[in-house]
């Protein structure tokens, strides 16, 4: 997604600035905890597009790669 862009987008609800998940395909409203798809490279934002945002913390180191080393 263009840089540009994304720093002149805002959530639709809150009017906050917005971040970018490239993994996730989305765009995030930390301050509502909302993400907002983002399809074949266009945002889609639309409050009834909108799902609830759940920040997951990073998974754990695997065990089973410790026990190779």
């Amino acid at each position: 997604m263009d840089v540009r862009l994304l720093e002149l987008l805002v959530c639709p609800i809150c009017k906050g600035p917005v971040q970018h998940d490239r993994e996730a395909r989305q765009l995030i409203c930390p301050a509502d905890r909302l993400a907002f798809p983002v399809r074949d490279g266009i945002p889609v934002m639309l409050e009834n597009e909108a799902q609830p945002w759940a920040e997951t913390p990073p998974a754990p180191p695997s065990l089973a790669a410790d026990a190779h080393s």
